[in-house]
C-alpha cells in the first residue's frame, strides 16, 4: 500500500475525494518553477550547441587551444623567474651587518694581593678609641668586615677628610680588592665613590685635601683591563676562540667592574694640575681604549658615563700636546677599526661640541677614511678627488662603501677651518654632493644607493645657504 493513496472510506466520501483532488492540482501549480529551471537548462543547451557548431565551421579544435595556454603559461613563468632573479641581485642590504665588535675575552681570576697592617693603620685606630665603636659592637680586629662597614655607610671618606690622609694599607684594599674586582656591587659602589671624593676634592688655592701614598696608576688600571679580558687587537672573533679555556679564565664578556673602572679613570684625568697621575702616552692609550668600549654593544647602558671619561681625557693634554696626540689617537684608532659601520659608530659616539671634540672627530673620520681606499692618498683634496671620480652609473658600484665614505666626509669637515685652501675644498666637496644627488635616480633599487642619494642631497641643501652666507 502506497502511503498517499487514499484510504477506502475516503474513496467513498465524496467530500474528502474533491478535497483530494484539490491538493493534487495545487501541487501542480507549484511545480512551475521546476519547468523554469528545466527551461533555463534547455537553453544553455541550446547556446552551447551553437557555439560548438560555430566553432566547428570556422576550423576550432580544442587540442589548438590548450597548446596555446601552455605556452603562455611556460612564458609567464620565465618572466616571474627573470624578475625574481633580478630582485635577488639588487636586494643585498639584508647582507650587510650591524655594528657592534667585541671588545672583552674570556675573564681571568683576579690577583690575590696581601694586605697586611689594615688593623695598625692611624686612621682606623682613632675611630676605635670613639665611643661609637664600643656603642655598636664594632671592633678594627674584624679586619675586611669592620671596612666595609665603613664603607658602606659613609664613615671612611668622614674619617679620611677629617684626619687629610689615607695611609697606603686602607688605599691599596680599597682601591685593588673592592673597586676593581670585588663581585659585590653595592659595596665597590660605595668603594668607587670614596675614591672619586679623595681624588677631586681640592681646597681653593688648588691643593689636595686628602693626602694619599697610593694612586690609581697606569700599571694598576692596565692591570685591571688585562684581568677584565680587554682584547687590544679588535679583530678577535668569537667563533674562533679556542676549546680549551685556560684554567686561570671565567665568564667573557664586560665585567661587572667596567663601570666602576671608568669613573675612575675619569676622576684620574680631571685632576692633571693638582695631582698628575699619568703620562702623555699613557693618556693617549686610555683614551683609544675608552673610543673602542663604545663598540660594545653590551655597554650602551654606561653610554653616559663613557661620555663623560672621554670628555674627561680629551682636557688632559695640554694645549701645546693636543694637536699632536690628537693624530697620534686617531691613526691608532684608524688602522684598527673595520672598515664598515664600526668605523661610523666610532666616530658619531665622540659627541660633543666643544673645539677639541669636534677637532678630534674631525681627524678620526680623516683617518679612517683615508685608510678605506687601496690607493694611498695623502691629503684632504686627493681624498675628495677620489670621490669624485666615482662613477655611480656603474652597474659594480658600492653603494654600501660610498656610504661610508660620504658620512665620514661629511665628519672631518666638521673643522673645515682647519684644513688648507678651504674655499677649494668646499667647492670639492658641493661637487661630490651634487654628482651623487643628481645621478643616482630615484629608480635606482640597488643596495643603499637611495640612502646615499638623500643624504647628498641632504648636505648639499645646507651646504648652500652656508657658502651664501660666506
Amino acid at each position: 500500500m502506497v502511503m498517499d493513496d487514499p484510504l477506502d472510506f475516503e474513496e467513498e466520501d465524496r467530500l474528502l475525494s474533491n478535497t483530494r483532488a484539490t491538493t493534487k492540482r495545487r501541487r501542480k501549480v507549484i511545480g512551475l518553477d521546476d519547468l523554469l529551471t528545466d527551461y533555463c537548462i534547455e537553453k544553455k543547451k541550446l547556446v552551447h550547441c551553437k557555439s560548438k557548431r560555430s566553432n566547428a565551421s570556422k576550423g576550432y579544435n580544442s587540442d589548438d587551444e590548450d597548446k596555446k595556454m601552455r605556452e603562455n603559461e611556460i612564458t609567464f613563468c620565465k618572466f616571474v623567474n627573470n624578475c625574481q632573479k633580478q630582485v635577488n641581485e639588487i636586494d643585498t642590504e639584508d647582507d650587510v651587518s650591524l655594528w657592534g665588535q667585541k671588545v672583552f675575552g674570556q675573564q681571568k681570576l683576579p690577583p690575590v694581593p696581601e694586605f697586611s697592617g689594615l688593623g695598625n693603620c692611624n686612621l682606623l685606630q682613632s675611630f676605635s678609641e670613639n665611643e661609637l665603636t664600643s656603642a655598636f659592637d664594632m671592633n678594627v680586629g674584624q679586619g675586611d668586615t669592620f671596612l666595609e662597614g665603613l664603607l658602606m655607610n659613609g664613615w671612611l671618606s668622614t674619617l679620611a677628610f677629617r684626619s687629610g690622609f689615607v695611609e697606603d694599607p686602607i688605599a691599596t684594599w680599597t682601591l685593588q680588592k673592592v673597586v676593581l674586582y670585588s663581585p659585590n656591587e653595592e659595596l665597590q659602589v660605595s668603594a668607587c665613590d670614596f675614591w672619586c671624593k679623595i681624588l677631586l676634592s681640592q681646597n681653593k688655592v688648588d691643593q689636595p685635601l686628602v693626602k694619599l701614598g697610593l694612586f690609581p696608576s697606569y700599571s694598576i688600571l692596565q692591570d685591571a683591563l688585562i684581568t677584565y679580558g680587554y682584547l687590544y687587537d679588535t679583530s678577535y672573533n668569537c667563533s674562533s676562540t679556542s676549546q680549551d679555556v685556560p684554567t686561570d679564565s671565567l665568564c667573557e664578556g664586560p665585567p661587572g667592574n667596567i663601570s666602576s673602572w671608568i669613573r675612575v679613570l675619569s676622576a684620574c684625568c680631571q685632576i692633571r694640575n693638582v695631582r698628575p697621575i699619568f703620562s702623555t702616552s699613557e693618556a693617549e692609550e686610555f683614551l683609544t681604549i675608552v673610543i673602542f668600549l663604545f663598540l660594545d654593544r653590551e655597554l650602551q647602558g654606561l653610554a653616559l658615563i663613557l661620555s663623560a671619561c672621554l670628555q674627561s681625557i680629551i682636557y688632559f693634554f695640554s694645549e701645546s700636546e693636543w694637536n699632536v696626540s690628537c693624530m697620534k689617537v686617531a691613526e691608532s684608532i684608524a688602522y684598527r677599526v673595520p672598515k664598515d659601520l664600526n668605523c661610523l659608530r666610532i666616530v658619531e659616539c665622540i659627541t660633543g661640541v666643544d673645539s677639541r671634540s669636534k677637532h678630534l672627530r674631525s681627524q678620526l673620520a680623516l683617518q679612517i677614511l683615508m685608510k678605506c681606499f687601496d690607493r694611498k692618498v695623502t691629503d684632504v683634496k686627493e681624498t675628495l678627488e677620489l670621490l669624485i671620480s666615482t662613477n655611480v652609473k656603474e652597474k659594480s658600484c658600492n653603494f654600501f662603501k660610498l656610504h661610508i665614505y660620504l658620512v665620514l666626509a661629511d665628519n672631518f669637515l666638521l673643522s673645515s677651518h682647519l684644513f688648507e685652501e678651504r674655499s677649494v675644498i668646499m667647492d670639492m666637496w658641493c661637487k661630490y654632493l651634487r654628482n651623487c644627488s643628481s645621478q643616482i635616480t630615484s629608480t635606482d633599487w640597488r643596495s643603499y644607493a637611495s640612502k646615499v642619494r638623500n643624504k647628498a642631497s641632504y648636505l648639499l641643501q645646507n651646504m648652500i645657504p652656508r657658502r651664501n652666507s660666506e
